[in-house]
């Protein structure tokens, strides 16, 4: 197997804490150590894993030991050899349908020898470097897919929760139910509630005392109390029932027709994987928003974690153990715990061990309708309302829906084929449904199109440029669409048919050859990249909001036990997550210039901080064409003023004398907190450090109340208040303030800098330049203005 590990990744273990760069290299022998952080944080995750792994088994009807088994060797084997090294692996909700299925159809012996043939496929998968193609799949079809999990697990221990047995598939536990509510044992239905009850109560206990309390596992705690509860008031209920190791089931040859094992080794080794591979991309994501991390461990090796996997479903196997892959919640626990290496994973592989041997008598107390209403528990929640809000908003809900749908009424395998087949008829569909309109306004012909511009279009987009007459002006509308080279050539020609006739043509939107997806139901929006939680007018309410994704990037598929998932909430992550998706990948080639060839700003603007002047919006500006300085009242201090501010006389000498700028722009704008400040300050008197700031806008307070401003009005018309009247006075006066620093004046006499006065009225959304009109500076719209100040 060894062969199969690429050399970088075969080492990986080694480098999860390099040495210091001039540290000499350790001499003598190599002393093992474990960090505290990993052993506290394997703690909490064997809290989490032991009940869990029962309750898995006991949903799939292995031996309740092969839950252990598998947790231990998931914690052994996947965290010694996996390429994830905070990833804990183990028996998965995700797996619990399939290997229920196998053990009907084949026996717990034969379905031991189907998860070793899954390993070996997952090694030929991993020596094959194909991991990453697997992360291919749609988000859609893995969400769906868990979805149909979650229901059929949930239905099914609904009957042992009422204290009943299970049927084999959904419908005959649908059609069952009616009876079992008739017959349900009241012994096992209270137990049961308590259980759910302290697993939804648990994380919500307010107050420094739920915050220690929360680091007991909730999975743990509603088990605990449950089993407490049964024992002391002698409840008589099926209890989990561990028999002697000796008598515990090994693999056996399966029998059966080949398809079908090679369909159930394939399902086996599709969901394992592809449950392993999401998860160690999350466990990634989330190790690299924890903070105050004492080690780096990296990204992980794909490739090197589906041969881990492999080899824990290898040994799980041969042992009598569940299949195993990589655990979401559990893996999210280590991480939040502090675990800082593969350390904390094996150790709760080891913690589970000493369980399995020393602990059996106080197991077997634990009622199994406790287990089972945990289990049920992690159904529901493998439905998860965020991930259908997620692929309803990309509209991808038949694709979702197909997939949910065929798992629970057909299978694994056949539910994920199915939702397959729908995303490629979704994508297809897309392809065709192309929008191209044409529409004379004004005597300018219009020809739009929305959606994707393939040369499945090229007939319609033909149909619609020939109904252009010759010699007309004409504009074409690319509203966000994808232009391959048929309808590229075809615009193309077209084009230059019509400008030799005498036309005109104008092309706007996107470039030709621009990739990007299909247009939104906003897709009239223009305010992009704003984030959604910004963007009032393209996306949906503020009281409607949520995040497009959990920060941490894990996939709930299995209730939180430790309390401490969720999202945060927080904007700040929610508007760097959407800048990551939606804008970078438009702006990162023009950055990687910009960084290779370093800043080239034009101007500098000097503006206020207020938050609703977004600079780069209201000049149309993008990275690279702006030196920016903002402070409170767009103020510039006089060069040896007392209290002066070094750090805006910095900016200037710095954006005149190296950056060369060739303007300098000062903007102000209405309804300014500052200027407001200052109308009702006391220069005589400031005592705070903003008052001590303002000092530096008294000159345009001065200005203000002279007999005769030095200019003559906004627009044609007179400031509304005294308010707007500071606010332009203050632009004038800051234009003064600029003229006396050194190296403007120098910049100035030469001819090489020029200055600008602006004034944005936030609430018309309307930007005006100061300008010289008859010997009078006013304010003037923009596009009536002057632009020599």
């Amino acid at each position: 197997m060894s062969a199969c590990v690429p050399a970088r990744a075969a080492d990986s273990h080694r480098t999860e804490r390099p040495h210091p760069p001039h540290s000499p290299p350790p001499t003598g022998p190599r002393r093992f150590r474990i960090a505290g952080a990993d052993v506290s944080a394997s703690i909490a995750v064997f809290l989490i894993a032991l009940p869990l792994s029962l309750g898995i088994a006991l949903a799939t009807g292995a031996p309740l030991q092969a839950g252990l088994v598998a947790a231990a060797v998931g914690g052994l084997v996947a965290g010694r050899i996996g390429g994830s090294p905070l990833q804990v692996s183990g028996p998965a909700a995700g797996l619990t349908v399939v290997t229920a299925d196998l053990i009907q159809r084949y026996g717990w012996r034969a379905t031991c020898a189907i998860t070793i043939l899954a390993g070996i496929a997952q090694l030929g998968l991993g020596c094959l470097r194909v991991a990453r193609g697997a992360l291919a799949v749609s988000p859609a079809i893995v969400h769906g897919m868990l979805a149909g999990i979650g229901v059929t697990i949930a239905v099914a221990q609904l009957h042992i929760v009422l204290g009943g047995t299970p049927q084999s598939s959904v419908p005959d536990n649908l059609r069952a139910l009616p009876a079992q509510l008739a017959h349900m044992r009241p012994e096992a239905v209270s137990v049961s509630v308590l259980t759910l009850a302290v697993l939804l109560l648990w994380p919500r206990v307010p107050g420094q005392a739920g915050r220690l309390l929360r680091r007991v596992p909730a999975a743990l705690v509603a088990v605990a109390g449950a089993t407490a509860a049964a024992a002391l008031t002698g409840l008589r209920l099926p209890k989990v029932d561990l028999p002697s190791w000796s008598n515990h089931a090994l693999a056996g040859l399966p029998e059966g027709s080949l398809p079908g094992l090679a369909a159930a080794v394939l399902t086996i080794t599709l969901v394992c994987s592809v449950q392993s591979l999401l998860g160690a991309v999350a466990v990634d994501k989330l190790a690299a928003r924890r903070e105050g991390a004492s080690t780096h461990v990296g990204r992980s090796d794909l490739d090197r974690e589906l041969l881990g996997q492999g080899a824990a479903n290898i040994v799980s196997g041969s042992l009598g153990g569940l299949p195993v892959a990589g655990v979401a919640v559990r893996s999210s626990a280590n991480v939040n715990a502090g675990a800082v290496s593969r350390n904390s994973t094996m150790l709760h592989g080891v913690l589970v061990v000493i369980a399995t041997l020393l602990m059996v008598p106080v197991l077997e107390l634990i009622p199994l309708a406790s287990l089972a209403a945990l289990v049920m528990a992690i159904g529901i929640q493998m439905v998860s309302l965020h991930h259908i809000r997620t692929v309803t908003r990309h509209r991808e809900v038949w694709v979702y829906a197909v997939t949910t749908l065929g798992v629970v009424f057909l299978g694994v395998l056949q539910g994920v084929a199915l939702g397959i087949a729908t995303a490629v008829a979704v994508a297809l569909h897309r392809l065709t449904r192309t929008r191209i309109t044409h529409e004379e306004r004004k005597g300018v012909h219009h020809v739009r199109v929305r959606g994707q511009l393939t040369f499945l279009a090229v007939p319609r987009l033909s149909r619609a440029l020939h109904l252009v007459p010759h010699g007309a002006d004409t504009v074409v509308e690319l509203d966000g669409s994808f232009m391959d080279h048929a309808a590229y050539e075809t615009l193309q020609d077209w084009q230059k048919t019509h400008t030799a006739q005498g036309g005109t043509v104008e092309i706007t939107g996107r470039h030709p050859g621009t990739r990007i997806s299909e247009p939104q139901a906003s897709a009239g929006c223009r305010c992009r990249p704003w984030t959604p939680w910004r963007n009032h007018q393209c996306e949906r309410p503020q009281s409607a909001r949520h995040p497009e994704n959990d920060p941490d990037g894990t996939d709930r598929s299995e209730p939180d036990p430790t309390g401490a998932g969720g999202a945060s909430g927080q904007e700040l992550a929610r508007g760097i997550s959407a800048f990551q998706r939606n804008t970078a990948p438009l702006v990162r080639s023009e950055l990687a210039r910009l960084a290779r060839e370093g800043q080239r700003p034009s101007q500098l603007f000097l503006t206020c901080a207020d938050s609703r002047l977004v600079t780069s919006m209201i000049t149309s500006s993008g990275p690279g064409d702006l030196f920016v300085v903002r402070n409170v009242g767009n103020l510039v201090p006089r060069p040896g003023e007392e209290s002066g501010d070094d750090s805006v006389a910095a900016a200037i000498e710095y954006a005149v004398d190296v950056l060369r700028v060739r303007s300098i722009t000062v903007c102000g704008h209405s309804g300014c907190g500052a200027m407001q400040a200052l109308l009702g300050s006391e220069p005589g008197n400031a005592r705070t450090p903003l008052e001590r700031w303002l000092r530096h806008g008294v000159p345009s307070l001065e200005r203000m109340t002279a007999d005769s401003p030095p200019w003559g009005g906004l627009a044609g018309r007179e400031p509304e208040d005294a308010v707007e009247r500071l606010c332009l006075t203050n632009v004038v006066q800051q234009l003064e303030h600029l003229r006396a620093h050194d190296s403007v004046a120098r910049a100035l006499e030469k001819g090489t800098l020029e200055l600008h006065g602006m004034y944005f009225d936030v609430g018309e959304a309307e930007a005006y330049l100061l300008t010289d009109a008859d010997g009078d500076r006013v304010f003037d719209r923009v596009r009536e203005a002057d632009l020599t100040a």
